[in-house]
């Protein structure tokens, strides 16, 4: 049995913990703010089986100034945090060669093809399937030329194991019909679910991981030292050992990163939700809007409205509007909808080239990554967890993690 630390309370830290305790190990969590405190809590709650096409792609040369620029447009950039963002953007921009481009999406689809078998156990043992709602996401384009547009990425998608169903405008307002009739085709990703409300998943999960022995921190670590024997870190409230440490903090990873020898180049992007009571019941599954960029899911509280992209660091000041365009586009896709409630900021973790970072750090095995799923921390949860359990036992992995080694930077 190994005395292992988890950083982090989202889907990754949290089902590191379920498959770390189901091998009989002693699991302690840090975490200032508790289950699904960060960027967990305010996701578009689906299972995306299917998210292995990464931001940066080949078109992203054609088509930045229009979204850097467009007021229409998910992606917004604060031109005052350009200084700090330039390294990340350079290897952004060489990550969007086609060559690296179709390597980040084959070794996505490596994990995503994996990705149930993390949580089809978890779910089970903690009776957690009241959350589960399996209908499948449905993606829309509103106009025939955006859907031509995307036609190699959906080839691609096909050809790394994704299974997609094509819809005409009449399938999708038969399939939805509170939606506006605007969509021209849509996209259906088979296997795909979402959860009715992802932070009470994750908040009776850490309940039952309580149960089953895991100890709780609410507190920051401040620093990682690995030696030979294990892991000392520091909190405001002290220091303590243990043998090994997985580092699962999202986007607050990168320091201490850092500290054990990997400077990973890791940023932030700024993710906004908006929250409309009373109409969950408008359609029955996540309905993404391709030029939009955001997805609209039905949930306990209500109809969630999630998406868009800001880089420009961890600061807590919310972008306006960014807000408004979410409004304002899901009132264009469901004119039913009212004013919402419960605008919220949360912090994705990204890296240049889309992909996680799992492994070993470079300074010592014993602390183990698991961090920057940009948005795909739900899906890829428990598999991480899996990984993470693996390497405290010394088992072979389910799969080459050279692709995801922190050291590729």
């Amino acid at each position: 049995m190994a005395h292992v630390a988890i950083i982090g309370a989202g889907f990754v830290g949290l089902s590191s913990a379920y498959w770390l305790i189901r091998d009989g190990h002693q699991v302690t969590l840090y975490d200032p703010a508790g289950a699904a405190g960060g960027a967990s809590f305010g996701n578009a709650g689906t299972f995306a089986n299917y998210a292995c096409i990464p931001v940066n792609n080949p078109t992203v040369f054609r088509d930045l100034p229009h979204y850097l620029l467009s007021g229409s447009s998910p992606l917004r950039l604060r031109w005052g945090y350009l200084p700090q963002l330039a390294p990340w953007l350079l290897g952004f921009l060489r990550s969007s060669t086609t060559a690296r481009y179709t390597q980040s999406a084959t070794a996505l689809a490596t994990l995503l093809g994996r990705a149930q078998e993390g949580y089809t156990d978890l779910i089970a043992q903690a009776d957690l399937s009241g959350f589960i709602r399996p209908r499948e996401c449905l993606y829309l384009y509103s106009s025939l030329s955006a859907f031509h547009a995307s036609l190699p990425t959906l080839e691609l998608r096909r050809k790394l194991g994704v299974q997609t169903r094509i819809l005409d405008k009449a399938e999708i307002c038969a399939l939805e019909p509170s939606l506006q009739a605007l969509f021209e085709r849509g996209a259906l990703f088979e296997g795909s679910w979402h959860l009715s409300d992802p932070s009470a998943f994750l908040r009776v999960l850490q309940s039952w991981l309580f149960g089953q022995g895991l100890q709780i921190r609410a507190t920051p670590v401040l620093t990682l030292k690995p030696h030979v024997h294990g892991v000392v870190l520091t909190t405001p409230e002290g220091s303590a050992q243990h043998d090994f440490v997985a580092l699962c903090a999202g986007a607050h990873s990168g320091a201490l990163a850092a500290q054990c020898g990997d400077r990973v180049p890791l940023e932030a992007e700024r993710g906004y939700h908006l929250m409309y009571p009373g109409s969950s019941a408008l359609i029955s599954r996540p309905v993404g809007w391709a030029e939009r960029g955001f997805y609209m899911t039905p949930m306990a509280q209500g109809l969630r409205v999630a998406g868009t992209v800001e880089l420009a660091g961890l600061g807590s000041a919310k972008h306006q509007g960014l807000l408004d365009l979410l409004h304002f586009s899901a009132q264009k896709a469901l004119p039913q909808l009212g004013e919402p409630t419960a605008p919220w900021l949360g912090f994705r973790p990204t890296l240049p080239d889309g992909l996680p970072v799992l492994g070993r750090s470079t300074a010592s095995a014993r602390v183990l990554y698991a961090f920057g799923h940009q948005h795909i921390g739900l899906t890829l949860g428990g598999l991480s967890g899996m990984v993470v359990a693996d390497q405290v036992a010394g088992r072979e992995s389910v799969m080459d993690l050279t692709p995801f080694a922190a050291s590729r930077f």
